[in-house]
Formats: C-alpha cells, sequence, structure tokens
C-alpha cells in the first residue's frame, strides 16, 4: 500500500523564497505551454496537465498573496498571436476561467459569489451549466447581422484573423436571423471537432503518408488556422456559442435567455445547457455529463458554471485573467504506478536547483508520462534542511515504486511511494553542494524571519554560471521581454559559449562579424565531435546555404535595432528581477516614465524600508496589520478587558486597543512577558516603513515581495551596472495605456472602515474597472478617501495630507455618474 501522507495540493510547507521559485518556475513552463497550444497547434502536454499547473500557481497565489501578478503567466491568457495572420483587436478581452477538480470547490464558487455580492442564503441565486469543449476558442463579430471578422483568442486582447476560413464552417452562419438581432454583436465560441470526423481526416492523412493528428482539438485547430480555406472547408468542422463579446443591445438579461436568443438568430449551442438553482444541481448536472461522456461524440473536459443574472456577473466583474461569475469543473484526475530510474537536477535562471524525476515510461489517461517535478530538497527527502520530518515530504529515491498523477498538481506529479514495493537497494537521493552547471557552492540560505533553511538550494554564481547566465538572457530576449525575433534557444547558447554576449547590454553590441564567427565555430566544434565519435561530419555549407545564413545574421541584427526604443514594462519584464511579472512590470509602468525614475524611486524605497523590530511584529501570529498599526499608534493594553474572538474592532473606543485573547497569548508566547511585549513595540513604533517604501509596499498592484525583490535587485552593484549598461544603449518610453473616459481614471482610491452597501471586494472591484488604483494606505498621492463607520488611522493621515474624504453614500453617487 503506499504510504499515508497529507494532501499533495498542500502549499502550506513552503517558504516565501520557495514559494517565489516554484511560482517563477510554473510560470515560464506555462508560458511556453501557451505558446506551443495556441500559437504551433503542438501542445507537449496535456489539458489536464496545463490545468493542474495553473492550479498550483494559483494555489501559491492564494498562500502568498504578493505573488499574485509577479510571474509570466499569472494573468496571461492564450499566448501572442501568430505572425502568419492579420491581427484583430478585441473590442473586449477573451478572458480565461478558473477551475474546479472538486465539488467542494463548486460549493464554495456559490459560497463566495453570494459573500462578494452580500447575498443571502435564503434568497435564490441562478446558475447555468454547460459543458465544456474541448476546442479552439472562436470570436466572431457580426455588424447590421452580417459576419464580418472572426478572430482566435490570441492572448486574450488581440487574435489572429481567420474570417476567410471561419466562413468555411458549416455551423456558422453568416448572416444572423431575427428582429432582435444588435447593431454590433460578437459571439464566442467553441470549434470543434466530433470524434467520427477526427478519424475519417486521420485515415485520410495517414493513406497520403502525412502525420497524423494527436487529437480532435489539434486537427480542429490546424484546420481552422490554415493559410489555404479550402483546407478548411475540406474538413467538417463544428462550433457551439456560449458568450459574447461587444453588444450594442443585449436581449436578455440571463446567461440562459442569451442561449435561447443565439438559437433563435441561427446558432448554435449546446443542447446540454441548463439553469440550475444551487450547488447541489449544479453538480448534479456535472455527475450527468461525466456518466455520458463517452456518448457525446465530441471531446469535452468539464463543466462551466455561470451566474445566470447578466446584471450580477456586472457586479461580480473580473479577477487577474479570468470572471468571477463564472467556473470551470474539471473532470477526475487520473493516476498510474510507476518506477523511479533517475532524479536529476535543473538550474534555474535564478540559480536554484530544481530537481525531475526520470521516470520509467508510462501510460496516465492516454498520456506518456516520463518525467515529473519535485518541488525542492525537502520535498525528494521528506526531511527539512533542520532535518526535521516536513509536512509534504515524500522520501523519494531511485529505484522506488511511484504513483503518479496526471492532475491537481503540479503535472505529472509523484503523488506517493509505495513502500511495500521498494527494493533494497534503493537509493536516497543526495543533493549535490556544487552547482552542476558552474561548480560553485550550492547552499540552503538561512531565513532570517524563522531561522530554518530555506526549501530551495541555490547555486551562488551569480552571473559566473552559465545556466543562469544563458537562461537570463532566454528570458531576456523572449516574446514577452524584448521579443528579439530570430534569438531563439539555439542562437543565444551559441553567442553565449563563444563569449560574445554576457549580459542584456551586449546583445546591442553586436556585429555581422561576431555573429558569423560564433556560428562558425560552433559547427566546427560540432564537426570535430562527431569525428572525434566516429562519424561523417556534416557537408559544408553550399553558396546557397551560406547566402542564406548571412541573411539571417542581418535580419537577427535588423531585430536588434528595431528594439532600442522599448516601453518601462517590456523592460523591466526582460530584465527578469524575482516576482516582477508582466502584471507587476506593468503596474509599475503606470507610475513611472521610465527607468531612471524607477530607479530613483527604488533607492528612495530602500531608504525608507522598516526596522527589523517592525518586521518582526509583523510576522506575530494573529496580529494582522491593522491590529500593528494600532499597537504601533496607541500601544499595548496592559488591561486584561478584551474583547470575544471576531468582535468588530470598529466598535472599540478611539485612543486605545482592545486585544482578543489569542492575539494577546500570541504576543506573550512571542516576546516573553509584558515588559518585553511593550520594549518590542515601542522600538517597532520608531522603526516604521517611510513613506517613499510603502508608495510600493501597499500598492495592491506591486506589494511588499515584489518591492523587497526591487531593491534586493538593485542593491547588487552588478545588476545596477548591468541596467545602467543597458540604458546607455536602449531607451525606455512610457507605457501605452487606453484612454479611460471615466473621472477616476488614474486615481488612487483608498477604503476604510465598514462598507454596509456593498463588501470591500466589490467596492474594490467597481473602482478598478472604472480606471482607479486602490490602495490600501493614505499618501500625499491618494485623491480620495471612502470612509465608512470605524474607520481609524486612515482618516487621520487623510487629514494629515488634505486628501478628500467622503462617505459610502457619496462614493456610490460619484460611481453613478461617472
Amino acid at each position: 500500500m503506499p504510504a499515508s501522507k497529507p494532501s499533495p495540493a498542500s502549499v502550506d510547507t513552503l517558504t516565501a523564497d520557495g514559494a517565489r521559485d516554484e511560482h517563477a518556475a510554473l510560470s515560464e513552463r506555462i508560458a511556453e505551454a501557451d505558446r506551443l497550444y495556441h500559437q504551433e497547434d503542438a501542445p507537449e502536454i496535456s489539458d489536464a496537465e496545463y490545468d493542474a499547473l495553473r492550479r498550483r500557481l494559483e494555489d501559491i497565489e492564494a498562500r502568498f498573496p504578493d505573488l499574485a501578478g509577479t510571474g509570466a503567466a499569472s494573468a496571461s491568457v492564450g499566448a501572442k498571436p501568430s505572425e502568419k495572420f492579420a491581427k484583430v483587436r478585441h473590442a473586449v478581452p477573451m478572458l480565461s476561467l478558473g477551475n474546479a477538480f472538486a465539488d467542494e470547490e463548486v460549493e464554495e464558487f456559490v459560497a463566495r459569489v453570494r459573500r462578494f455580492l452580500n447575498w443571502p442564503d435564503e434568497e435564490a441565486l441562478a446558475f447555468t451549466a454547460e459543458p465544456k469543449i474541448d476546442g479552439l476558442s472562436l470570436s466572431l463579430r457580426y455588424e447590421g447581422g452580417r459576419l464580418v471578422t472572426a478572430a482566435t483568442r490570441g492572448d486574450g486582447e488581440t487574435g489572429e484573423d481567420v474570417t476567410r476560413n471561419a466562413r468555411a464552417v458549416g455551423d456558422i452562419p453568416e448572416t444572423l436571423t431575427g428582429d432582435d438581432v444588435p447593431e454590433i454583436c460578437e459571439v464566442r465560441g467553441e470549434v470543434y471537432l466530433s470524434h467520427a470526423d477526427f478519424a475519417a481526416i486521420n485515415a485520410r492523412q495517414e493513406a497520403a503518408g502525412k502525420a497524423l493528428f494527436a487529437n480532435p482539438r489539434n486537427a480542429a485547430a490546424g484546420s481552422l488556422r490554415q493559410l489555404d480555406p479550402a483546407i478548411t472547408r475540406s474538413r467538417p468542422l463544428k462550433f457551439f456559442a456560449y458568450a459574447w463579446g461587444e453588444l450594442s443591445a443585449a436581449p436578455d438579461s440571463t446567461q440562459h435567455g442569451m442561449m435561447d436568443a443565439f438559437r433563435r438568430w441561427g446558432l448554435p449551442v449546446n443542447p446540454l445547457t441548463v439553469r440550475c438553482a444551487s450547488a447541489t444541481e449544479m453538480i448534479a448536472h456535472y455527475r450527468r455529463i461525466e456518466a455520458d461522456r463517452a456518448n457525446l461524440g465530441y471531446d469535452i473536459d468539464g463543466v462551466v458554471y455561470k451566474v445566470d443574472d447578466l446584471a450580477l456577473q456586472r457586479r461580480l466583474g473580473f479577477v487577474s485573467r479570468s470572471p468571477r461569475w463564472a467556473l470551470a469543473h474539471k473532470f477526475a484526475a487520473q493516476k498510474a504506478l510507476t518506477v523511479v530510474e533517475d532524479i536529476a537536477i535543473n538550474v534555474g535562471r535564478t540559480g536554484s536547483l530544481n530537481p525531475l524525476a526520470k521516470l520509467r515510461p508510462v501510460t496516465v489517461g492516454g498520456v506518456v508520462v516520463s518525467n515529473a517535478t519535485l518541488h525542492n530538497e525537502g520535498y525528494v527527502q521528506g526531511v527539512g534542511g533542520d532535518g526535521e520530518p516536513i509536512r509534504d515530504g515524500r522520501d523519494i529515491r531511485i529505484g522506488d515504486t511511484v504513483v503518479v498523477q496526471r492532475a491537481g498538481d503540479v503535472i505529472p506529479k509523484v503523488m506517493d511511494v509505495v513502500l511495500d514495493k521498494r527494493p533494497a537497494d534503493a537509493k536516497p537521493f543526495v543533493f549535490p553542494d556544487r552547482c552542476p552547471a558552474c561548480g560553485s557552492r550550492a547552499i540552503r540560505e538561512i531565513n532570517p524571519r524563522t531561522g530554518k533553511p530555506d526549501a530551495v538550494r541555490r547555486c551562488t554564481g551569480g552571473l559566473i554560471c552559465p545556466a543562469q547566465g544563458v537562461e537570463r538572457l532566454k528570458h531576456f530576449v523572449s516574446r514577452n521581454g524584448f521579443d528579439l525575433e530570430g534569438f531563439g534557444q539555439t542562437y543565444i547558447e551559441v553567442l553565449f559559449e563563444a563569449g560574445v554576449i554576457k549580459q542584456p547590454a551586449d546583445l546591442f553590441r553586436l556585429d555581422f562579424a561576431e555573429l558569423k564567427a560564433a556560428i562558425v565555430a560552433r559547427r566546427e566544434a560540432l564537426s570535430a565531435e562527431r569525428r572525434a565519435e566516429g562519424a561523417p561530419a556534416p557537408k559544408k555549407p553550399t553558396k546557397k546555404k551560406g547566402e542564406e545564413e548571412d541573411k539571417a545574421i542581418h535580419n537577427l541584427l535588423a531585430a536588434v535595432e528595431d528594439r532600442r526604443r522599448l516601453p518601462l514594462n517590456r523592460v523591466l519584464f526582460a530584465l527578469g528581477i524575482p516576482d516582477i511579472g508582466e502584471s507587476t512590470a506593468k503596474a509599475l509602468a503606470k507610475r513611472f516614465p521610465d527607468m531612471d525614475a524607477l530607479m530613483a524611486g527604488v533607492a528612495a524605497a530602500a531608504d525608507a524600508q522598516a526596522g527589523p523590530d517592525w518586521i518582526e511584529l509583523s510576522t506575530v501570529s494573529r496580529i494582522g496589520p491593522t491590529t500593528r498599526d494600532r499597537l504601533l499608534e496607541v500601544g499595548y493594553p496592559r488591561d486584561a478587558s478584551d474583547p470575544e474572538e471576531g468582535e468588530a474592532e470598529a466598535s472599540q473606543p478611539p485612543g486605545r486597543i482592545r486585544l482578543t485573547a489569542p492575539q494577546r497569548a500570541s504576543l506573550l508566547a512571542h516576546y516573553g512577558d509584558e515588559a518585553r511585549i511593550v520594549a518590542g513595540i515601542e522600538r517597532a513604533a520608531s522603526q516604521r516603513p517611510g513613506d517613499a517604501y510603502r508608495h510600493f509596499a501597499d500598492d495592491g498592484e506591486i506589494g511588499p515581495v515584489a518591492t523587497d525583490s526591487l531593491i534586493a535587485f538593485f542593491a547588487e552593484p552588478h545588476n545596477d551596472a548591468a541596467v545602467r549598461a543597458l540604458l546607455a544603449a536602449v531607451t525606455t518610453e512610457p507605457m501605452a495605456t487606453p484612454t479611460a473616459a471615466t473621472a477616476f481614471a488614474g486615481k488612487t482610491v483608498v477604503f476604510t472602515g465598514s462598507l454596509e452597501r456593498m463588501t470591500r471586494s466589490e467596492a474594490k472591484a467597481t473602482a478598478e474597472r472604472l480606471g482607479a488604483k486602490v490602495s490600501g494606505s493614505v499618501s500625499a498621492k491618494t485623491d480620495l478617501v471612502v470612509a465608512g463607520p470605524g474607520a481609524g488611522s486612515k482618516l487621520k493621515d487623510a487629514e494629515k495630507h488634505g486628501v478628500e474624504v467622503v462617505s459610502e453614500e457619496a462614493w456610490l453617487a460619484l460611481v453613478a455618474s461617472a
């Protein structure tokens, strides 16, 4: 029997650094999977594996909120459109969906919606439930009832123009019929192939001696994204409509009613779409569809739930890459047994030593699995750096029989070890104390906040480590960085190994002779290796091949010249600063016009960092930011007239604080006695972070983790020098932002006290929808404070800085007029 272990989905054992490293690695894997899936139609992992990567990312962000938005994939949707097609800018972004894998998560989704809306349990709340089609997302724009454009999802903002091909899909009407068809109507849906048609297409491919399609989804995507519409027309693609983008007028006020309207207009809608009145009914419909899944005749991978009332959908709004009002309930994971044949180490671009299980190949749900990511050293060995057993450890040894699962976590994942099958010669894996790429020491640093070794072992080689240097440069030239067309993995490796480029600025000093010499040297080295192995050396390039090579080099140099000016957010992301992903880079670029201004702001923030006693108080269990700030303001209450746990702090008299019994106990356990508590709080009060630091850290789109990473990055002299060398060759420009039409655009709003007409989450979402930025603290840069009953120190800060303060009623009136 497998050893009994806790849930593998737990992230409780991760340290902040461990979470950061795993988050960065997951983001890179997801970004590459997006490219292969959406742009190349050649995924290397299954949908279940992809969902699991996303799920792990979301679990980490839930435990470490400051990481949200910091990775390349945190808020990404799809992938950059292919250069083969013209581009179409979506009037309304095509977002993705949040996922659930268990019934309890569906129940929590319903409860979360009710909490956000402050919707009473006894009041009805309807949802729709529909099969989640496994195909290619498509947006159809109709004007005056006629189809004018069709576009793929692309990266969610911009898709590929496949209008001519969409006209060849029999299910897609050229003209919508009906008296209530809006003048402008963007219909979203899924293009797919039935199982029977997929089999027939592959039979024709095989007869013609052509490559077979891996699955119906790939075949459908490849068919729609053909440059020749005749090929698309030859393949019996089908379409289901299930959503919409821009509408000049909505014919109904509910999701279910909109699907009825689609049917009237001549659009195909899945017949298994139903309205449900509760989580119980939603799950029951999921079970019915799951039981009949094999008989549908087309691929689905779950059921999608949506809040039925469109007005409530608008109130719920969106978070990051997905709507709050919808959820995809995915089908269950699949497992298999196999053997760990070896454990290898990959060095990440931040120097982390990442273990990878080499498995005896095994088929799990139709996919051959031969590798599995292992989180960190503790996960493999089952103990932490202090020798103590860790909650989520596995004690995985070479030779062990293990359970592999394809969904629900990082996939493929070793879920458990079958101890009954452990051979006598199973070898515990010993992590190297030297980096396998450069030989530098590999250490687990001591976390100053916990006093324990971090979960991740890291190379100390920095810029001298080829694994880090190469990976950093690959990230720099990647699609979402400088997007240097043609500079793929091979060219970066060739130039790095030749010593031509060591840091980003070197790319902008390249000339033809250097590039040519590096490529020729690499070719000659490969020829020598092949001769040494007894294999025939490759033929020298012909004159034509040489001319093509020279042209490619000129194209590379032209691509570099084309990136001499770039928006600040792209430059920031390209630098690969830990915790600074695309979303955080954009947030920073909104606040600073160029890199010089940002670096000056970071330097000021470094000078305004909190002291160790403030940090220590902030880490005390049960002492959140609000309680911490009140303690710093009014001091520790020595009397014990404390409220019951859960009593609203707003009810406390001004000028003092009343701690709950658990809060008081946590302080005593941490400091030892009341005298030490008082002294610790007094020291912390003198070490509070200054405004320059809070300008970054209190910003909901940046946060303290990203702030500390920026400070640490620019504090390193070689990083500062590398950025300044880059700025000598590149000019950073302000990020292009859409012009918002509301009075709140670009304003900073702070909410304080209790809100009675809407939840705090809804208030924040409303402000952001109107173009405002919501901050957690008041400073001179704040434009408006919305104060409810029980507002405390933030009112004093508003008065100090001369910031306008309004009531919740006044705020709602402003929103209504915006």
